[in-house]
């Protein structure tokens, strides 16, 4: 479950709580696809907006809808204390792993950050991917702490930001990390522009946004990318390049809510306040990403985003 594609679905709330039947046709959708696992409560997944008993609900749905795939639970916090009661209730809803990076408000050092995942590690028992996210956590990680970090017991994988797009550089990146990791921790790329270049830099995972809204359409790029067809993995990918614009200029998290909303996959509002959805701009320049994909995209795939 920490190679090929993982599948990150938002997890759609109105002002009731969580949009339960919509969730869970997400996952549904992500497991009927062929992907190799599933990733609930992870950044898309908007987790550390949730409360305790919405995070355990949305843990127990997911692992439901997901039947036979393996589905990686968030369990991220400020505090370990709530990282722990996290760490439980995941594992409660039979999840298959979990995943976690280390929020701050005080800015932490890398004793601190060893810390916790070594009180999370004594406290597993399911498997742990560790989630470099610096944009998002301002948590720094060199090599040597990954190394640090994935000696503990149970870490199986660690999900890294986007490797450069030099395919040399991304090699390089990749193998000086692996270097630093004990055998069996595989190493998946995040950011999804990045993922067929991470998978074909010697990633052994792509964790990906998009995918949790469209999992045909990314898992045609990292079944050729695993396949070693570099040319058309990157063709593939290039294809959804309207989409990575917008991820980049509004962030993936609005834009796969905007996505779920244009192919009434969820309803709108669907994030929790104070995030809010895309303007109609945002919306618009949306709608006209997945028209240019749909008409100029030579993947079978992409005829899954005007499909119910």
């Amino acid at each position: 479950m920490f190679t090929g594609l993982s599948a990150f679905p938002i997890t759609p709330v109105t002002g009731d709580g969580i949009d339960e039947a919509a969730f869970e046709r997400m996952v549904g959708r992500i497991a009927a696809s062929g992907a190799d696992s599933v990733g609930a409560l992870g950044s898309t997944g908007g987790y550390a907006y949730l409360s305790r008993r919405e995070r355990a609900r949305a843990a127990r749905l997911a692992v439901r809808s997901a039947g036979d795939v393996p589905v990686t639970v968030g369990v991220g916090a400020l505090r370990t204390r709530d990282v722990l009661e996290h760490v439980e209730d995941a594992q409660e809803a039979g999840a298959s792993a979990v995943l976690l990076a280390p929020l701050t408000y005080q800015p932490l050092n890398d004793d601190e950050v060893f810390g916790l995942y070594e009180d999370v590690a004594a406290n597993l028992s399911v498997p742990l991917v560790v989630y470099d996210n610096p944009a998002t956590t301002h948590v720094a990680f060199s090599d040597e702490l990954h190394g640090r970090i994935a000696h503990l017991p149970g870490v199986a994988s660690v999900k890294i930001p986007p490797v450069p797009a030099d395919p040399g550089q991304a090699r390089a990146r990749v193998a000086g990390l692996r270097a630093a990791l004990p055998a069996g921790v595989t190493i998946g790329v995040s950011g999804d522009a990045a993922g067929a270049d991470g998978l074909l830099a010697g990633c052994e995972a792509w964790y990906s946004a998009l995918a949790g809204v469209l999992p045909e359409v990314c898992l045609a790029v990292a079944r050729a990318a695993a396949a070693g067809e570099a040319e058309r993995a990157r063709a593939l990918s290039a294809e959804l390049d309207p989409l990575w614009e917008l991820f980049a200029r509004y962030g993936s998290y609005r834009v796969v809510s905007a996505i779920a909303v244009e192919l009434g996959r969820a309803c709108e509002p669907n994030l929790p306040r104070p995030v809010r959805p895309l303007d109609g701009t945002g919306r618009r320049a949306v709608a006209a990403a997945l028209d240019t994909i749909v008409r100029t995209s030579r993947s079978p795939a992409a005829s899954s985003i005007r499909s119910a």
